[in-house]
């Protein structure tokens, strides 16, 4: 396999997701972006090339409403991105792979590993964003935007990352709610290393450190970095990102 054209993986009823992959020494690395992210981003561009120059297996992928692939973005929900996620494990990465969560691809990674915990050797996530729509999002709902989305069934919130607002919906936050993680367990084995900016303005650190706790390893460490942003996508960030997805995939310590 080549990432040079992104593969397409068709499926009767749901959008078709576009993905691209590199072959190499298992387990597979695999990227789970974040929300609004895509398999474009400098994180998962980056990790990449650091995975061909090692020679390992690595793929990244779009969420459907996302990017390259099919689909409305508001139609999604936390559980149909774990359900893209999961067909790129059971179609492109067959067999053990190494989960890199960024932001949300935290949380999807983390409902990845209830599903699959045979297949998932360990864990790495940037900024892990783990149950945000009950944790961040719903909180800081004013009445008026409750009414809405009663009413509605969606709101538009402003995007730190872009002109365009970002659709809210119903949906969305009733699924995340009946999908939490922080509660725990989550049946990891496998080393974790959770990555998370003191400056992060988006996330908060310490959800990184709830999400620890409820991983079941022992050997999960939390790594805060002073003066990192949510991206963590600056050198000395994409560096820690490299140094914890190597020792993560040779087996932790």
């Amino acid at each position: 396999m080549s990432s040079e054209h992104p593969g397409v993986l068709e499926r009767p009823g749901r959008p078709p997701l576009a993905y691209r992959a590199v072959a190499g020494r298992l387990p597979w690395v695999v990227f789970c972006g974040g929300f609004t992210s895509t398999m474009d981003g400098t994180k998962a561009t980056a990790l990449e090339a650091h995975c061909r120059r090692r020679g390992t297996a690595y793929v990244r992928f779009d969420y459907a409403g996302h990017g390259a692939s099919g689909g409305r973005f508001e139609d999604q929900t936390v559980g149909s991105w774990t359900r893209d996620a999961l067909a790129v494990l059971d179609r492109v990465a067959r067999g053990p792979v190494v989960l890199v969560g960024s932001s949300m691809g935290g949380w999807v990674a983390s409902l990845v590993i209830r599903e699959r915990p045979d297949r998932v050797r360990g864990l790495v996530t940037v900024a892990a964003a783990p149950d945000f729509t009950a944790e961040l999002v719903e909180p800081h709902l004013d009445p008026d935007a409750r009414e809405r989305l009663r009413r509605e069934g969606r709101i538009l919130v402003p995007n730190p990352y872009g002109s365009e607002p970002t659709v809210i919906t119903r949906q969305l936050l009733d699924d995340g709610r009946a999908r939490r993680v922080l509660d725990g367990p989550i049946p990891l084995d496998g080393p974790a290393r959770l990555l998370h900016g003191l400056a992060d303005d988006q996330v908060p650190w310490t959800l990184s450190v709830r999400l620890a706790e409820a991983l079941a390893t022992p050997d999960a460490r939390v790594i805060l970095v002073k003066g990192g942003d949510h991206r963590l996508s600056d050198p000395t960030g994409l560096g820690l990102l490299y140094r914890s997805v190597d020792e993560v995939w040779a087996g932790g310590s």
